[in-house]
């Protein structure tokens, strides 16, 4: 690593299996350990499974096997006083957990750098109406949609925009809480199951029966750019 003050590093691991927190996060998180060992920097994780690669003795300097709660990393930070922090190996509970962090003041608190992604970024692409805002700044075009935050809003917004539709949670990846509806109760049910997910949904005009084109594209600092895949759905 160039930044020679970044000795420690803390990764909020992979944890249970899940929706949105599958094995690639377990492969990822071990890949970054192993790659930081090479550099000569000190790892530590924080991963409650112990059935993961990145639990594996001798990838990690040290382990702890405790919940990826801000509470929990907090006592972590204080222990070991790691001088950077990856929340991008840990999946959606990682990710959360990072935010919380920095909206508590915990990162400023302990001067410690997240590396990678920043917090305000994840934020912006996370929260989906920050996500719409931010696009149609540099006049990225998206579909009509409307972030609501309870029921009697998303219906409001499913009759402005007219059935089809398409639910979408925020601060969820794997498609948790989303799917489509075509009218008022097949909404009730799927935004009250979305709800108990996350405090706001996306609604938007559904574009079933489209093909979708994806790339995934890796890009540095220095503005270099890479797409590692595309698909088509």
């Amino acid at each position: 690593m160039s930044d020679t003050r970044i000795r420690k590093v803390l990764i909020l691991g992979s944890g249970a299996l899940k929706i949105g927190e599958a094995g690639e996060f377990d492969y990822s998180g071990s890949q970054a350990l192993k790659a930081l060992k090479e550099e000569g920097v000190s790892t530590v994780l924080i991963n409650p499974n112990i059935a993961t690669v990145q639990t594996s003795e001798g990838v990690a300097d040290q382990i702890y096997f405790l919940p990826v709660t801000p509470y929990f990393v907090e006592k972590v930070i204080q222990r070991e006083k790691p001088d950077g922090l990856l929340l991008s190996f840990g999946g959606q509970t990682a990710l959360n957990c990072g935010v919380k962090l920095y909206e508590t003041g915990i990162l400023e608190k302990y001067s410690l750098q997240v590396l990678g992604t920043p917090v305000q970024s994840i934020i912006d692409t996370e929260d989906r109406e920050r996500f719409v805002e931010r696009l149609d700044e540099i006049d990225v075009k998206t579909i009509k949609s409307t972030a609501v935050s309870n029921l009697a809003d998303a219906h409001q917004a499913a009759e402005n925009l007219g059935y089809p539709i398409i639910v979408r949670a925020a601060y969820a990846l794997g498609g948790l809480g989303s799917g489509f509806c075509n009218n008022a109760t097949e909404l009730e049910a799927l935004a009250s199951k979305a709800f108990n997910y996350s405090n706001q949904l996306l609604v938007e005009k559904s574009l079933k029966g489209w093909k979708e084109i994806e790339y995934e594209v890796v890009r540095d600092r220095y503005d270099n750019c890479i797409t590692v895949c595309n698909m088509e759905n």
